[in-house]
């Protein structure tokens, strides 16, 4: 029986002018405002994205070194920019059985459904599905943050990309994972000065999770806190929501307040990382 796995990410645009139609492809025919498109192209322009973008490399590393420390193919599919997830499932097309695995350890209906929705229709049944819903508690994940945290003397603030606040009366599980993952890496860390917050929110014009991590460091500032070290839980690698949100906003913010702030290195490609994957990877196939 030969296996794949079809590695999904949210996507990228990889030169500049891309960066229109990677907005209308996460918008899905919705109206976009032209102030929220120029600012995005902004965005991606002072962080480098000119011809190439940096970001999609590694993802590309992630790929490479899960599949060199599986020894099956793995196929990178994305799900607002190429390669798509449906190409990824037709490069594994020879598999028997796919582990679907998602860059993004927590489940959510309205981000982790998506992706399994798209793999199962470009399979089509032609190959057994085993999709990871979730990671969010894997002792390899948690171990690998905690080791980045262990032995701050700032006071920690955990986040995770934002979602529409209506998930909680859908009994989403997205937040509960969440802040179960932060006192997962607190506990392995030893670490007891530690906070949530949430970030990257979108401007839809509904309520939102909270608190943003500005409006955050505002009120951690008021107290009386003045270092902060950021660890995005909810993120596995530097993009654009940790290269703008944190780097950038959450950053010139610190410099106004007077805050001391940095984040973690992120997990990229990390041996340790890659190695927490392979293992999800492996439970899921004896399961």
């Amino acid at each position: 029986m030969s296996d794949a796995v079809v590695l999904m990410a949210y996507g990228s645009p990889e030169r500049l002018d891309d960066v229109p139609a990677y907005y209308a492809d996460i918008r899905g025919g919705r109206p976009i405002a032209p102030e929220h498109l120029e600012d995005l192209v902004e965005r991606y322009r002072r962080l480098g994205v000119e011809d190439t973008n940096p970001l999609n490399e590694i993802t590309e590393d992630t790929r490479a070194a899960l599949e060199r420390e599986l020894g099956v193919p793995v196929y990178t599919g994305m799900k607002h920019w190429t390669p798509r997830i449906a190409d990824a499932a037709e490069r594994a097309q020879d598999a028997d059985r796919v582990v679907g695995l998602v860059l993004a350890p927590h489940y959510s209906a309205l981000s982790i459904k998506g992706y399994r929705e798209q793999l199962e229709a470009a399979l089509d049944g032609r190959a057994e599905l085993h999709f990871v819903e979730s990671w969010y508690d894997d002792d390899a994940f948690v171990t690998v943050l905690a080791d980045k945290v262990r032995g701050a003397d700032e006071h920690v603030v955990f986040t995770a990309h934002s979602l529409p606040a209506r998930i909680l009366e859908l009994g989403d599980p997205y937040k509960d994972q969440l802040l179960a993952t932060a006192r997962l890496v607190a506990e392995r860390a030893g670490v007891t000065d530690w906070s949530f917050s949430f970030q990257s929110e979108s401007p839809t014009g509904e309520p939102w999770l909270g608190p943003d991590i500005l409006d955050h460091l505002r009120d951690l500032h008021a107290r009386g806190v003045r270092r902060v070290l950021v660890c995005p839980v909810g993120f596995v690698s530097d993009h654009l929501e940790i290269r703008w949100d944190i780097d950038v906003e959450a950053m010139e913010l610190a410099r106004e307040l007077g805050l001391e702030l940095r984040r973690i290195d992120m997990p990229n490609a990390e041996p340790a990382f890659i190695a927490a994957l392979a293992g999800v990877v492996r439970r899921t196939l004896a399961s």
